[in-house]
Formats: structure tokens, C-alpha cells, sequence
């Protein structure tokens, strides 16, 4: 048994390492330029720091982060071609399934199947894709390759193994003298399956992902509260160990906000157009400024009050606590921001109704316009009057401006920037493509209708795991908050109990309880700060999630710091009551 447990273990340290050596070899920059600009000079590094270390006098607080220091740059410069092929990999399957239906209902226009490729590359929007396919048309036209050789050599290359199986099956398929149309139509449910398959296997990532962040979270509120507690017993001075241990918390809850971002798959909802603003634009742009504005006012108040400023203090905004607790001096001046908040969350949810109307209304404009024979403007004159939830105020202004005569292009373009919907513009953009191309409208209704519903079902599942984590990191919040105030209210007390018993007997109280070294406002600011760090990082990981709006974030942002705040308030009130302090 321990010889299959040692034989698992090196299988896995060799692939691991043969991993690592060919993303050096997949690296955009020569790989003698990378050892001696980057990893050379990061071993040095680290020698340097090892060195300082040792035969440098300074304190400790100085010297043990040098070397960790040394160990991070040294990591971080053999693992980025690592990291960074990862990050190709994640940019290819992102966009993956969008790319191909917009390849597919291309293919069923009267274009070459060449103009395809060229059109897909020049679509910024599908970046290292677009990058892709760029350099497949390059072997095509430079190197005079056909496009079956230019798909098998970079099949090879690419770092996504779907993108390269679809490349070889697509090589296979075009050197047998199938037709690009035939094939990609044929295929569309093997690709919807493997895009379906990436999605929800980033999905069971994030879930491994939340389970690890519990644990780590729940051990750095241990180490908090034991960094609060044990200076009454050994006399060290808590603020440090408590400042080392909040740095500590910063850095593992800042990783663990980088890990989620680069694992959650790019599914935005929003789509902000530049060309053609909405009137929505003008009401978020006034509620973030009314939000921005009152909390300026309210930390004025706040701050001012405290420091003999202002004239108005939060003892008379929070006559309810006199004088009012510390942690509230955190979450008053953020409270507007709540406002900004609920209304970008509105504003998403309508874009949500949208979108799960859209595949109904464009396999109904397909198919109506392929029946009749008729352009967009006749079809939607009696389409608009059906109802398509929030989406029907959207359609009939489409409707009145092709009515008008305006280009079909600008149209549509106004419609999706109404809409607001990153797929609606995505999809509405490949139909009018594909229309304006010679496409059949019901084929282009149909395809793009069953590909967006796939999307919406897997968009389904993340907001499951989205609420999963809000869950989670409102759970969190008020545990370790409840957790950090009981260790401040303990050490408070032994505080009071020592200066009782010093008072009233002649026995050397601080011989045994260290009280003396501690500063318990300031211990309570460092406790406020670590409290406010984790409301807007998990607000941040929650909108990273659920790919909304940046300014949804500010709604968490303020529940999760008020949920601290009053958490904090009330276990420092419990424990007053239960123990007399």
C-alpha cells in the first residue's frame, strides 16, 4: 500500500514538473531572455534576503519577513509561465462557446469559409481567441498552408484542450471535404456539451475553493483571538502580535480574492456601450454621486464631530448609544452607500428578465421573418405587441426606430444598449451579422436561441453558488467578529479584576496577569479595521462571482461591515451583562 502511495506520489511531482517545463516552452518571450531577466535575478534575491537575514543586526520583526520575502519573489518567478499559461487557458474556455456559435452562424451565410476565420479575428471582444484564430489565418495567407494543416499545427500549441480538440475534429472533418456549415451545425450539441462540462467544472473549483477559505478563515480567527488572549499570561506586547496577525488575515483573505477571480469563469451581465449611452447611465451616474456625497457628508459628521469640528456629532445622529461605540464609527459614513447599491441590484435584476426573454423573442423574429419573407421592421410590427415581460419596451422602440428608417445597425445597436445585457448584445449582434450576410433568419432564430438558453442555465447554477458564498461570508463575518470582541471583553475584564485585586490586597497581581501592555481602544481599532477589510473583500469576491456591476458590490459592502459593527456592539453588550464589566 505505501509503495502505491509513494509510486501516486512521484506520478503526480513528475507530471507536475513536466507541466511546468512545457509552459516555459509555450511562453511568449524567448525562454534564455526569461532565465536571465527574471528567474536569475530572483534567486539572487532570495540569496540576498537568506544572507541579510543571518548576519544582519536588526530586530526580529524586520528580519523574519525578509527571507519570506526572498521564498515569494523566488516562487513567483519560476511559477508565472505557469500562472500565466493558466490564464490562457482560462481566457480561451471563456469565450469559447460564443466564439463558435458566432463561427457557426457566419458558416451559414454565403461567405468563404476563410472570410469566417478573418471575421472571427478581428473581433477584439474574443481576445486570446480572436489571437487564435488570427494566427490560423496567417499560416493560411502567409504560409500558404491549408486550413486543415494551419488547424492540426495549432491544435498543438494552443494551451485549452477544448479548444484543441475542436480545432483537430474541425481539421479532420474540412480535409475529408465536409462543409464548414455542415460540420458546425451538426456538432452544435458536442459543443454546447464540452462548453457546459468547462462551466460547470470552474464551478466545482469555486466550491473546493469556498470549502478551503472556511477553514483558513476559521484558523486566522483563532490566531486572533489566541494573539488578543495569551499577552495577559506572557506580557508581550499584544499590539504587535495582533498587528502581525491582522497582516496575516489581510494577506490570506487578499490571495484568496485573487484565486476566485481567476477561476471564476468571464460571464459578464452588463454591457456598457460607449458609442450609444443609455438612460440608465445618467440615474446610476446620479445615484453613485448622491451616495458618494452623503458619505463624504456623514464621515465629516463623524470624524468632525469627534475631533471639535463639526457642529453636528453622531451622538446626536445615534441617540440610542451615548456615547456611541467605536465600531460605529466605521459603518455610519459607508451607509449611503447602500443606496448606489440597491439600485445597480434593480437595475441587474431587469437585465435578468431580459435576458430570459430574449431567446423566446429572436427564435420568434427567425422564424416569422423566414415564413413571411418580410423584413425586421414588418415582422416586429406585430411582434412588439406580444408580451415579452421586460423586454417588450425594448422591442418597441427598436420597432419605431427601423420604422423610421433609421439604419438597421444603429438600431440594433440602440436596442442592446437599452438592454444593457452583455448576451443580448453578443447574440443581437450575430443575428443582424448573419442577416445582413444572406443567413436564413429561422436557422439563425433557432441557433442562437438554444445556445443562449444553455447559457442561461449555467448562469442559473451560478447564482446557486453565488448565494452559497453570501451565505457563507455573512456567516463568517459575524462568527469571527462575535469571536474577536469575546477575546477583547476577556482580556477587559481580567483588566478590571486585576485593578480590583491590586486595590484591595497586597499580592503582586502582575506577577501572574499582564495587563499592564495593553491598550484596549486601540486593540478594538485593529480589530474594527480587520472587520471593514473583510466586508469589502468579501463584497468584492461576491461580485467577482456573480460577474455583476462593480457598484453591486457596495450594497455587501455596507451588510457585511454593519453586520460586524453590530455583532461587535452586541457581544461586547452580552458579555457586560453576563459578567459585570
Amino acid at each position: 500500500m505505501a509503495t502505491k502511495d509513494s509510486a501516486s506520489a512521484d506520478l503526480s511531482l513528475s507530471s507536475t514538473f513536466a507541466g511546468l517545463l512545457d509552459s516555459y516552452r509555450r511562453m511568449d518571450i524567448p525562454l534564455q531572455r526569461y532565465l536571465l531577466t527574471i528567474l536569475l535575478p530572483a534567486v539572487v534575491f532570495f540569496f540576498v534576503t537568506i544572507l541579510a537575514a543571518l548576519f544582519l543586526d536588526l530586530p526580529a520583526v524586520a528580519t523574519v519577513p525578509m527571507p519570506l520575502l526572498g521564498v515569494l519573489m523566488l516562487v513567483t518567478a519560476v511559477f508565472y509561465p505557469k500562472i500565466q499559461l493558466s490564464q490562457r487557458k482560462r481566457e480561451l474556455n471563456n469565450r469559447f462557446h460564443l466564439m463558435v456559435t458566432h463561427m457557426t452562424v457566419l458558416s451559414t451565410t454565403k461567405i468563404d469559409r476563410m472570410e469566417v476565420f478573418r471575421a472571427l479575428a478581428e473581433e477584439d471582444e474574443y481576445g486570446e481567441l480572436a489571437t487564435e484564430l488570427g494566427r490560423i489565418v496567417e499560416l493560411v495567407d502567409t504560409w500558404n498552408q491549408s486550413l486543415d494543416d494551419a488547424l492540426r499545427r495549432r491544435a498543438k500549441q494552443v494551451p485549452s484542450d477544448t479548444l484543441s480538440d475542436f480545432f483537430d475534429r474541425l481539421a479532420y472533418n474540412l480535409g475529408a471535404g465536409q462543409a464548414l456549415e455542415d460540420y458546425l451545425v451538426s456538432e452544435q450539441d458536442m459543443i454546447i456539451e464540452n462548453y457546459t462540462t468547462v462551466y460547470e467544472g470552474t464551478l466545482g473549483n469555486l466550491n473546493v475553493m469556498k470549502d478551503l477559505y472556511l477553514s483558513m478563515i476559521l484558523s486566522m480567527t483563532f490566531a486572533l483571538v489566541f494573539a488578543v488572549v495569551l499577552p495577559v499570561l506572557t506580557g508581550t506586547n499584544p499590539t504587535m502580535t495582533v498587528s502581525a496577525v491582522i497582516l496575516l488575515f489581510i494577506f490570506v483573505q487578499t490571495g484568496f480574492y485573487i484565486a476566485i477571480r481567476s477561476i471564476a469563469p468571464h460571464d459578464p451581465v452588463w454591457f456598457h456601450p460607449e458609442e450609444y449611452p443609455s438612460p440608465v447611465d445618467g440615474r446610476l451616474n446620479k445615484m453613485f454621486a448622491i451616495g458618494i456625497g452623503l458619505s463624504l457628508l456623514l464621515a465629516f459628521i463623524t470624524y468632525g464631530g469627534r475631533m471639535g469640528i463639526s457642529p453636528i456629532t453622531l451622538d446626536m445622529i445615534t441617540p440610542f448609544w451615548s456615547p456611541p461605540p467605536l465600531p460605529l464609527y466605521a459603518a455610519v459614513p459607508i451607509t449611503p452607500l447602500l443606496i448606489p447599491g440597491l439600485v445597480i441590484r434593480a437595475e441587474e435584476q431587469r437585465i435578468q428578465g431580459r435576458d430570459e426573454e430574449f431567446p423566446s423573442f429572436i427564435r420568434g423574429l427567425g422564424a416569422t421573418e423566414g415564413a413571411k419573407q418580410s423584413t425586421t421592421s414588418t415582422v416586429l410590427k406585430t411582434l412588439r405587441k406580444k408580451d415579452f415581460g421586460p423586454l417588450t419596451p425594448e422591442i418597441d422602440n427598436l420597432y419605431k426606430r427601423l420604422n423610421m428608417r433609421i439604419e438597421p445597425a444603429s438600431a440594433w445597436r440602440h436596442f442592446t444598449a437599452e438592454c444593457r445585457s452583455y448576451l443580448i448584445q453578443t447574440f443581437s449582434e450575430m443575428y443582424l451579422v448573419g442577416r445582413g450576410m444572406g443567413g436564413d433568419p429561422k436557422q439563425l432564430g433557432e441557433l442562437i436561441a438554444e445556445n443562449m438558453n444553455q447559457v442561461l442555465q449555467l448562469r442559473q447554477q451560478r447564482r446557486q453558488e453565488t448565494t452559497t458564498l453570501i451565505g457563507l461570508l455573512y456567516g463568517i463575518t459575524a462568527a469571527s467578529t462575535f469571536a474577536f470582541f469575546i477575546g477583547l471583553q476577556v482580556v477587559n475584564l481580567l483588566t478590571e479584576l486585576s485593578l480590583d485585586l491590586a486595590s484591595s490586597s497586597e499580592f503582586n497581581v502582575a506577577s501572574l496577569i499582564n495587563t499592564s501592555v495593553y491598550n484596549i481602544p486601540f486593540i478594538e481599532f485593529l480589530l474594527i479595521i480587520i472587520v471593514v477589510f473583510n466586508g469589502l473583500l468579501s463584497a468584492l469576491m461576491i461580485r467577482t462571482l456573480d460577474g455583476g456591476h462593480k457598484m453591486n458590490s457596495y450594497m455587501h459592502f455596507v451588510i457585511l461591515t454593519w453586520l460586524g459593527a453590530l455583532t461587535a456592539i452586541f457581544t461586547k453588550w452580552m458579555v457586560t451583562q453576563f459578567l459585570g464589566i
